[in-house]
């Protein structure tokens, strides 16, 4: 059967150190929808209609791209397997967005609303108060976040057990951010002593991120910090782009310093190349003058 294959496909790429969550959950769809018009093979004309029923064009893209390369694994096993070109529904990566740098009182506002969450007297507003702190002091993703534990809490930093591509990091955090967690434990063995989890909800388990998001997007929305629906304004991965701009921004203009520490930073943040880490130099405007002039400069003197 196909699910057989789409689970032997996923098993192998988290076997390769992938999570593969949102991939396994799409191709077990295509697998239930072509089983039920009977195919026990792939059919390139039954992967178009399935791929023509999502919800966007994005989303048809990103569907059809997952399929092609589920199709290419189990084709080498069995010819009778179809495979569809490849850039049917277009090529391309979703562009990603420019980021929204949010100033300190900016998060210091989000967080103080957060402690206002209900229901009252509970875990919970605690947990986001902190959780978005935790964020802003150290540009962790908040998968990485949710994952942690109370023992990664060591006195050397936090210990990312559950970072990209399964690697595990070390991270070194301010005495300011320790204390904060501190106390956040303390209030957690006051309100929900139990289980192992760092953060918690009522539920005793850490919250699901897409409620973090949506609790994040409604606190930006009340502050007036952002519209309603998907209007422009923060999201809560912004705290990861604001921590990474604003400490190379601490280089100032001096750009040995920012290659030195584009490497510590890439590092910081479990990027698995160092190319991803300068996507930042993007979004910091006075080092990309600083850049500009340089090579302007640069260019003038080859010229002379």
């Amino acid at each position: 059967m196909l699910s057989d294959d789409v689970r032997r496909y996923v098993a192998l790429q988290r076997g390769l150190g992938l999570k593969f969550n949102e991939q396994s959950r799409t191709l077990l769809q295509l697998a239930s929808y072509a089983e039920a018009h009977g195919d026990q093979h792939t059919r390139t004309d039954r992967i178009y209609d399935w791929c023509r029923s999502a919800s966007s064009q994005l989303r048809a893209r990103t569907c059809f791209d997952t399929a092609r390369r589920f199709c290419v694994f189990v084709a080498a096993e069995d010819p009778r397997h179809q495979v569809p070109p490849a850039g049917a529904f277009g090529r391309g990566r979703r562009p990603r967005p420019a980021p929204h740098l949010l100033e300190p009182q900016h998060v210091r506002a989000i967080m103080d609303a957060a402690l206002d969450l209900p229901p009252s007297g509970t875990i919970s507003p605690h947990t986001y108060h902190h959780l978005f702190g935790l964020l802003a002091a150290t540009g962790l993703r908040i998968s990485e976040a949710l994952a942690l534990q109370r023992d990664d809490l060591t006195d050397d930093g936090l210990v990312v057990r559950s970072g990209k591509f399964a690697k595990s990091r070390l991270l070194p955090i301010h005495p300011t951010t320790r204390q904060a967690l501190e106390r956040y434990l303390a209030i957690r063995d006051r309100l929900s002593p139990a289980g192992g989890d760092l953060f918690v909800v009522t539920t005793g388990r850490p919250p699901h991120k897409t409620t973090v998001y949506l609790i994040f997007r409604r606190l930006a929305h009340q502050l007036g910090l952002r519209g309603l629906g998907r209007t422009p304004g923060p999201r809560l991965h912004d705290l990861r782009h604001t921590f990474a701009v604003r400490s190379l921004e601490a280089c100032g203009h001096d750009r040995q310093a920012v290659a030195s520490h584009m490497l510590a930073l890439s590092t910081y943040l479990g990027h698995a190349d160092v190319a991803h880490t300068y996507w930042y130099l993007q979004a910091t405007p006075v080092l990309l003058r600083d850049i500009a002039a340089a090579s302007e400069q640069l260019f003038r003197g080859a010229a002379a």
